[in-house]
Parts: structure tokens; C-alpha cells; sequence
């Protein structure tokens, strides 16, 4: 295979509320926790065990901005996205690395009532400024398959074709 891939999708529940940092510019980034599990049987003491894994989610701009509105902790959420790796310095100058997943894509999971109006299309992509045309796009691609597929029966019924 000639290429790469650094695909990631998660479905989990949040640990925390979306943390907010905004800049200068007018860009914003969003970080939570998402917490995703794994249940099996110890084969040695035949007891259940559930592991859970914990992941850095970021969120940009717009999206990010949804995802605060929206999210709260212990909602699940899908979240599709690229592993990126940072590497910082602490306190006492010591280089530390932490590994986030830089989310492109997700999908409220949780019902919201009222608020499940909006993230019913479900999607919000990146880049910046298409967070709501693609969940409008979205919605609309939607009504339009509706409104097609009856126009694409009655052609097939009309067709007297043998094969």
C-alpha cells in the first residue's frame, strides 16, 4: 500500500463538560474527555471486567462551540477523527507528550429533547464555516432522497422493459 492513514472513531461518553480556549483572531478550540469501554470474562476467576480508556478530544471553531453548547458530562457521542501527538514541557522542564484525537466529524448520541433538533442531522465537519451549512446540507440531502425515491418508483412501474 502507497499511502497512510490516521483515522480514529469513537463512541463513548464524555467525562467532563467542553473546556473552552479562545484566541485572539476569533478562533476557538473545545477539549473534553471521552471515555470508551471494554467488557469481558477473566478466564482465570471467570468474573466480568469492564476497562475503560480515556481520550483527549479536540474540537475547533465552530464545531467546537456546538459541541459546548451540546455536550454535557456522560453524554455519548460519536467522534471520528486523527490521532495528532503533542509534545510539551511541564514545570520543571521535563518534556512530556500527550496524544489527542483532533475530531473531525461527530454525532450526539444522547436524546436531548428540545436540543436534538439541531444535532438531528448529526454531523458538523471541518474546516471552520461549515460546521451548520453541513448539518443543513445534511438535512436537505435527506428530504430530497425522500422527495426523489417516489419519482424513481413510478418510472420503474411504467417501464414495461423485459429485463
Amino acid at each position: 500500500m502507497a499511502g497512510t492513514l490516521n483515522k480514529v472513531m469513537l463512541i463513548g461518553h464524555t467525562g467532563d463538560d467542553v473546556k473552552m480556549m479562545y484566541f485572539e483572531g476569533g478562533g476557538s478550540i473545545g477539549r473534553f474527555p471521552l471515555a470508551t469501554n471494554e467488557d469481558y470474562v477473566n478466564k482465570s476467576t471467570g468474573e466480568r471486567v469492564t476497562s475503560t480508556e480515556w481520550h483527549n478530544i479536540v474540537v475547533r471553531n465552530k464545531a467546537a462551540e456546538i459541541c459546548e453548547k451540546y455536550l454535557k458530562k456522560g453524554d455519548k457521542v460519536y467522534i471520528e477523527g486523527r490521532l495528532k501527538t503533542r509534545k510539551w514541557q511541564d514545570t520543571e522542564g521535563k518534556d512530556r507528550y500527550s496524544t489527542e484525537v483532533q475530531c473531525m466529524e461527530f454525532t450526539f448520541l444522547s436524546p436531548k429533547g428540545e436540543n436534538q433538533n439541531l444535532s438531528s442531522g448529526g454531523n458538523a465537519q471541518q474546516p471552520e464555516g461549515q460546521v451548520s451549512q453541513n448539518v443543513q446540507s445534511n438535512n436537505n440531502a435527506i428530504s430530497a432522497e425522500a422527495d426523489s425515491s417516489p419519482v424513481v418508483n413510478q418510472v420503474e412501474e411504467e417501464d414495461d422493459l423485459p429485463f
